[in-house]
């Protein structure tokens, strides 16, 4: 298809999800308009960089101005589109579901406008949404707001993105599928005309409708957390048992096509905006409705004691005032994002416990610190935080980890003990000079 061909697209929302999928969009030959609230982000859009840490996007903006743009105004961006992806926050409220006032927000501010625009247009909704609540109250205040009905003049679709911080970019051009709630045929088939020209590769679509494409999404992530905690909990048993080395057992487990290798590893838990979220938010809905969900509650929990099981090994090596440096603050190498980082949690915790702690995170070193408060310290480089300890972490594996010189772990007189939870450095170069310990080993 010819740029001129394609359908218009505008993208309501331009944070960490929202612009790299207008820049994405573009970069396939999209005209794409951004809209948001934020006048820091549209006038950030407009001059070709955005202030979000996302690897390629940048890049990706600048190399297609000419095709991507940005407003605070929503006619406009509904008068220059044919579909609008709405990805806006849908936070957790105090029950663990999750809450549509922003993208309530949003249908009405496309909704007023579309009663000025002639012609059929497509609204979707990619942020995360409960399952039931599509079809109810979000297209109802998209009718209300518009004048319109969903059906031929009007299509709405549930359209959730799968992709991970640090990797936005490359997961929108490559996904595994797409899916697609759809209102009717006529809606679905837009959308997979979009998706089939911005993927780089024709991955396969999955049409249904909105209650089961909503459950899909949170099915999804919540499967993947079972998986690891699964591989935490079996790393919690080989660390107990002399001899056992939960990689050795993961490598023959995940090599059984009916489990897979992909996110069985033990090591921390997992952590984000997403994952942690997700589980709760399925297990809640269970509970309302009357199904159970034991296996979802017993993978939070599971996930939850890994900051007890971290912070229990470092007492077995180190008392209440020892310095301890704990290197890795993101939730996951690559992105500056600490939301529910367990590195964060475990910071925390042995702060609390009296040990005085320096952190280190290449990106997420100063959102952590926000968090964190007077209770740590921050390194001012990565080998003055490793010299001035008496134990060291390696929280989140960042690959400029291994860089680590064995040089900067040498003490007068005693080795220094390494916790190693994503196994990033290499015990034998560390062998002359320090102990490096990994999660679910049993030594």
């Amino acid at each position: 298809m010819t740029s001129a061909s394609l359908p218009r697209v505008s993208v309501v929302g331009l944070g960490k999800l929202g612009a790299p999928l207008a820049a994405v969009l573009a970069s396939r030959g999209f005209t794409v308009i951004g809209l948001d609230v934020n006048k820091t982000f549209v006038d950030a859009m407009n001059a070709g960089k955005m202030p979000i840490v996302e690897p390629q996007l940048n890049e990706l903006i600048a190399a297609n101005k000419e095709r991507l743009s940005a407003t605070m105004d929503a006619n406009e961006a509904v008068q220059k589109s044919d579909a609008s992806f709405v990805i806006v926050p849908t936070p957790s409220d105090s029950t663990g579901f999750f809450s549509n006032r922003f993208v309530l927000q949003a249908m009405e501010t496309l909704g007023k406008a579309l009663r000025t625009k002639k012609g059929y247009h497509v609204v979707v909704i990619t942020s995360t949404v409960m399952p039931g609540t599509t079809g109810t109250e979000i297209k109802a205040a998209l009718e209300a707001a518009s004048g319109r009905k969903v059906g031929p003049e009007l299509g709405l679709c549930y359209n959730p993105e799968f992709i991970a911080l640090g990797s936005v970019v490359r997961d929108m051009l490559y996904p595994d599928s797409i899916l697609i709630g759809e209102s009717d045929a006529k809606a679905g088939d837009m959308l997979q005309t979009i998706y089939l020209q911005m993927c780089e590769k024709k991955p396969p679509v999955q049409r249904m409708n909105f209650v089961n494409a909503e459950l899909t999404k949170i099915s999804v992530n919540t499967y993947v957390t079972t998986k690891i905690s699964y591989a935490n909990m079996l790393a919690d048993l080989c660390d107990r048992l002399p001899g056992a080395d939960v990689d050795v057992v993961t490598k023959a487990l995940g090599a059984d096509t009916r489990i897979g290798a992909k996110y069985l590893k033990g090591a921390m838990g997992y952590g984000g905006p997403c994952f942690p979220r997700d589980n709760v938010a399925f297990a809640a809905l269970a509970r309302k409705i009357g199904a159970r969900a034991d296996v979802a509650e017993a993978t939070d929990r599971i996930n939850n004691h890994q900051i007890e099981r971290v912070s229990g090994l470092v007492a077995k090596f180190a008392k209440a005032g020892t310095r301890i440096a704990l290197l890795g603050l993101s939730y996951k190498p690559q992105t500056p994002v600490v939301e529910e980082s367990h590195s964060v949690k475990i910071a925390a915790k042995l702060a609390d416990a009296g040990y005085i702690v320096t952190v280190h995170d290449p990106l997420a070193q100063d959102a952590a610190l926000t968090v964190l408060g007077e209770k740590v310290v921050g390194a001012s480089s990565l080998d003055s935080a490793v010299r001035d300890c008496d134990l060291l972490i390696v929280g989140t594996g960042w690959p400029e980890y291994k860089a680590i010189d064995p040089a900067w772990c040498k003490r007068n007189g005693q080795r220094l003990t390494i916790l190693d939870l994503w196994r990033t450095l290499p015990a034998d170069k560390f062998a002359d000079v320090a102990d490096v310990l990994y999660l679910g080993s049993g030594r």
